[in-house]
């Protein structure tokens, strides 16, 4: 009888090992499961807190788009005529304006060429009060590309931002909508030159230029390298031309002479 009992606590006890083992797997197993769905849920809530976020910051009210037809480069000096105003997009100087904070108007060729290469142009009526200007001021910097200048055209509001197409109005500095067209719109991609500089350019302002144009003074700053090339084209094309014309005339005096010593034997 006694060996009977022992067979049948070991059974028994084997089949209680067997029980908690089971138990324990499926312990893990529920564990696993909320663990990844744990997870899951955590990347699912981060993603739609991201796409809200994305939508929310798309969300601007107020905004026009713009289709910009030709962006070529005219003359310097040879004013534009643009659609908007300010300006979102349009034919332009070679040069583009400095991104940066300005305390007068600025050139609107040069700005466009800054809006060309992604940047966010900030303009606000001569009149705004300082404390409004200075908090537009405050939303740049270094290394932004942000253009913040008064503007002495006309505007549908005290404050307009624009970038290649778009544009949006604000009657103070602290409107929401201002803040997330700048910080969505500056730096571009959608962009005729999406990363090119905002620097290296012009830094000097409307009435700046327009004295130096007037006393003839050239206007220095750096181009776009394509358009460095165009320009170096021309003018080592210029260069060749005169040095074969100075060849030309030097070759047929050279002749000259000769004929002349030739005509001075003869009469010898």
């Amino acid at each position: 009888m006694a060996k009977k009992k022992t067979a049948e606590e070991r059974r028994r006890r084997a089949a209680e090992m067997r029980a908690q083992r089971l138990k324990e797997e499926r312990r893990k197993k529920i564990l696993t499961i909320s663990g990844i769905s744990l997870a899951a849920a955590l990347v699912l809530g981060l993603l739609a807190f991201a796409i809200f976020m994305e939508i929310r910051s798309r969300n601007i009210s107020g905004v026009e788009e713009y289709t910009v037809g030709s962006y070529a480069h005219v003359d310097v000096g040879q004013q534009v005529d643009y659609e908007q105003s300010p300006p979102v997009g349009g034919d332009h100087w070679a040069y583009w304006q400095n991104c940066g904070v300005y305390d007068q108007a600025l050139t609107n060729e040069f700005a466009v060429h800054s809006l060309e290469h992604g940047a966010v142009w900030i303009t606000y009526e001569p009149g705004l009060p300082q404390d409004e200007i200075d908090a537009l001021n405050s939303l740049y910097s270094p290394g932004d590309y942000l253009v913040i200048s008064p503007f002495e055209g006309e505007m549908d509001a005290p404050i307009v931002a624009s970038s290649w197409g778009r544009q949006v109005t604000a009657d103070t500095a602290d409107d929401q909508d201002l803040t997330r067209f700048a910080q969505l719109y500056e730096r571009g991609q959608d962009v005729p030159e999406p990363g090119a500089s905002c620097s290296g350019g012009i830094a000097e302002t409307a009435a700046e230029i327009e004295t130096a144009l007037a006393e003839g003074e050239g206007i220095e700053g750096e181009e776009m390298p394509d358009e460095s090339a165009e320009d170096t084209g021309g003018s080592d094309t210029e260069d060749t031309g005169g040095s074969e014309d100075a060849d030309a005339d030097e070759s047929a005096d050279e002749t000259e002479d000769t004929d002349a010593e030739a005509t001075g034997s003869d009469e010898e």
